[in-house]
This record gives C-alpha cells, sequence and structure tokens, in this order.
C-alpha cells in the first residue's frame, strides 16, 4: 500500500513552488542573493509555516542573517501573494530559517576527499605487497 502523503506536506510543497516564483519574481530587496527554498514544514492546524532556504553565493553569517532578517520582514506582503495563487481557506504565516544542511554536507564531502587524497599519498603497506607476491 502506498505511503500516506498528509494535507500539510500537500500544502508546504506547492508553497515551496508558489514561494520560489513569489520570491524572484516581487522580492526585489538587493541584500536578498540567489535563495532556494530546500522545505517547507506547515504545522497540523495551517497556522504556522517554517521556510527552510539556502543562501547560494553568501557564505558569511552575516550576510545569511541580512537575508533572513529580510525575508522575515517581507513575510506577510508574501502570504498575501500566496493566499491570491492558493486556494486556501487560510493562509499560514511564514516563518524562514537557514537550512544548514548543505553547507554542512558540502563540508563533509571536502572532509572525505581530503582523507581519500592523504590515504593515497601514503605508501602502501609492505605485508599488502608481500601477500600479493
Amino acid at each position: 500500500m502506498a505511503k500516506e502523503y498528509s494535507r500539510t506536506q500537500r500544502i508546504g510543497d506547492q508553497m515551496q513552488r508558489e514561494l520560489a516564483q513569489l520570491i524572484r519574481r516581487e522580492v526585489k530587496d538587493p541584500r536578498v542573493g540567489l535563495v532556494t527554498i530546500t522545505a517547507v514544514e506547515v504545522s497540523r492546524d495551517v497556522g504556522h509555516a517554517k521556510v527552510f532556504i539556502t543562501v547560494m553565493g553568501q557564505d558569511s553569517a552575516a550576510d545569511i542573517a541580512q537575508s533572513i532578517k529580510v525575508l522575515n520582514s517581507a513575510a506577510g506582503f508574501l502570504r498575501m501573494q500566496l493566499a491570491k495563487e492558493m486556494k486556501l481557506r487560510s493562509v499560514p504565516q511564514l516563518h524562514f530559517h537557514y537550512d544548514e544542511s548543505v553547507s554542512r554536507g558540502a563540508h563533509l564531502s571536502a572532509l572525505i576527499e581530503r582523507a581519500v587524497a592523504e590515504d593515497s599519498q601514503h605508501p602502501a603497506d609492505e605485508s599488502a605487497k608481500e601477500s600479493k607476491e
């Protein structure tokens, strides 16, 4: 049997698609960089939504915090635009949060690559060479 796909998940997925378009088209603030919405978690009562974002090209904490601040201040405007696009009785309040999973994944990948490079620089074990002969 297929896994149940709840209403809040469907709302979150649609909000993610709509918000990506709205932020790209409507938010003209230069302090907001290239924003990617990674996930939207909607509460069960559809009153609040956590919007997780990453900001491409901005690695400093100050730049990221600035983008989050601008998006949170534009949340009312974005909510009003979402109400026009989506067929919902009430649109959830938006709360923007930074998603660290992408940067954490890139950091772990770099660590793994560095470890593999260091392993390849070490000479092979003498016992391993003798067992092959």
